[in-house]
């Protein structure tokens, strides 16, 4: 009966391998051929949920759970937030840094899909193992086992690369300040020097109708200051414009207090 259940498979086994296979080989498709990197990166994150419900219905229940929680939960969302904060624009430079680095990646390229051919023609179809025996003490126990005894040196190797990658990523993202920080003293002399911004500007919403960093703050002669507004976001053109609907606000407000302390308008006053 065991060996009947490895070479049959069901039609619910085969509906959600087709159906999921696709979904699978679209977003990795998706993840080569998007132009933007946050799309790329979601459609990847796709894929690899897909893998998990694959690990998941074939008995790799460890595999599953640390493939949604490790890889798509933790690392690919890193990427994405990553991707999100810098940003990648058009604008960015596509000149090569290191010469030769195309050439390179193709004889990669080939060397794994040869690598890949060799694996599936040496493949055995005629024979299953099946998981029943790697899973006979538990998949935990049995994947436990492998890890620590058949490809230990594998994984410990694995772990000293993502060490060394994290800690040389860190090292080229380290700038040196090439100079002393000025004090906030020294910054307020020098704008009173230059007489540009002497009183402190307000923060973004300020005066405003809709209180949100993408909305410039009013000067108090009402205008927006583009200064009071993040600079990526200005180089973006990410910035709402409500100044006309503010100062109406503020006109409202200045009418409903004037009315409420009975106090007379400038112009009856000069009257």
């Amino acid at each position: 009966m065991s060996q009947l259940a490895a070479y049959t498979t069901s039609t619910g086994e085969a509906l959600q391998f087709w159906v999921l296979g696709t979904v699978a080989v679209i977003g990795a498709l998706c993840t080569v051929f998007m132009k933007k990197a946050v799309h790329s990166a979601l459609c990847l994150a796709g894929t690899m949920i897909v893998l998990a419900v694959f690990y998941l219905t074939n008995g790799a229940y460890f595999l599953g759970i640390v493939q949604i929680v490790v890889y798509t939960g933790a690392i690919m969302m890193l990427f994405l937030f990553v991707v999100m904060l810098v940003g990648v624009t058009a604008a960015d430079s596509l000149k090569e840094t290191i010469k030769g680095q195309r050439w390179l990646a193709a004889l990669c390229g080939l060397g794994f899909a040869v690598l890949l051919v060799g694996g599936i023609g040496n493949a055995s179809l005629k024979e299953f193992n099946g998981l029943g025996q790697a899973n006979s003490g538990g998949n935990v126990q049995g994947l436990a086992q492998l890890m620590f005894t058949k490809y230990v040196f594998a994984f410990e190797l694995t772990g000293a690369l993502l060490i060394t990658a994290a800690v040389g990523a860190m090292v080229l993202t380290h700038r040196e300040r090439t100079e002393r920080a000025r004090t906030q003293r020294e910054l307020s002399e020098q704008r009173v020097r230059e007489g540009k911004n002497v009183p402190p500007l307000p923060a973004p919403g300020v005066y405003a109708r809709h209180n949100a960093v993408d909305v410039a703050g009013l000067l108090p002669d009402g205008t927006p200051s583009e200064l009071t507004v993040n600079k990526t976001l200005r180089s973006r053109g990410q910035i709402r414009d409500v100044s006309s609907e503010a100062l109406n606000d503020l006109k409202a407000l200045e009418q409903r207090a004037e009315d409420r302390l009975e106090r007379p308008r400038p112009e009856e006053a000069s009257k």
